[in-house]
């Protein structure tokens, strides 16, 4: 596990460290990218880790914002994230701020950045899972009907990969139920439940073993203090009006 494996635009964000940091900052970077899913508490305390390092870099605290959504940490994430936007000028990840609303028991705040000059920048993927926020906020609001109207609303050209088509008709059976029509609702349910027909095995030819010791050495870098010269101060995301109660967004 080296530097190497991150994304050559994230490699080109790290070029301003020290050769050895940036590779202890890309070991956590690639440890946070592998753990989110299956271990986000310790991929929160890689991106931490990072963040300790490299506070000034965008990729850097973009991963901790990610991180901390991930971990139901959605005041820190919305800061974070907004940090991310001031360092680069990017909106890409407008869809998790207003999802991060949502946690925050603000849907009303979630349709505001739906309807912001920076939704308009989207990509068809970021557009239609923004849609699926707002369609969610509008559930959390009693509006039912407006939420399926979101999700009826969503072009097909917008839903690129079968992953993204899956977690829209996930939303619509959910707006179905709280419109009382469960029966439909649960036939899009058996529907979405058949296994696929078709597995595709890919073999990453990964040494298993350095990448064990490349893992392990990670971890033990996440309680390690960062050589003199090394640290960065992290960017100052400034004072926030976020609710320090994190509440589940789904």
């Amino acid at each position: 596990m080296t530097i190497s494996q991150l994304d050559r635009d994230v490699r080109g964000r790290l070029r301003g460290l020290t050769k050895d940091n940036a590779e202890t900052v890309g070991r956590h970077l690639v440890m946070t990218g592998r753990l989110l899913d299956t271990d986000p508490e310790l991929a929160y305390e890689h991106a931490q880790a990072a963040v300790r390092r490299a506070g000034r870099i965008d990729v850097v605290r973009e991963a901790a914002g990610l991180a901390a959504y991930r971990l139901g940490n959605y005041a820190e994430a919305l800061r974070e994230l907004r940090t991310v936007r001031r360092l680069n000028g990017s909106s890409e990840h407008l869809p998790v701020m207003a999802d991060a609303e949502r946690g925050l028991g603000r849907p009303e705040r979630a349709l505001d950045l739906a309807r912001s000059p920076e939704a308009e920048t989207l990509d068809a993927s970021g557009r239609t899972e923004l849609a699926l926020v707002v369609a969610g906020a509008r559930l959390d609001l009693g509006q039912a009907e407006a939420a399926l109207a979101v999700v009826d609303s969503i072009p097909a050209r917008d839903v690129p990969s079968v992953e993204l088509r899956h977690r829209v008709d996930e939303v619509r059976a959910d707006v179905l139920d709280a419109l009382g029509r469960t029966d439909e609702a649960a036939a899009l349910r058996l529907v979405l439940g058949e296994p696929d027909d078709e597995i595709v095995v890919v073999d990453l030819e990964e040494d298993d073993d350095q990448a064990d010791a490349d893992e392990e050495r990670a971890n033990e870098e996440l309680t390690a203090d960062p050589e003199p010269g090394d640290a960065e101060v992290a960017v100052d995301s400034g004072p926030s009006d976020d609710a320090s109660s994190d509440e589940g967004a789904r």
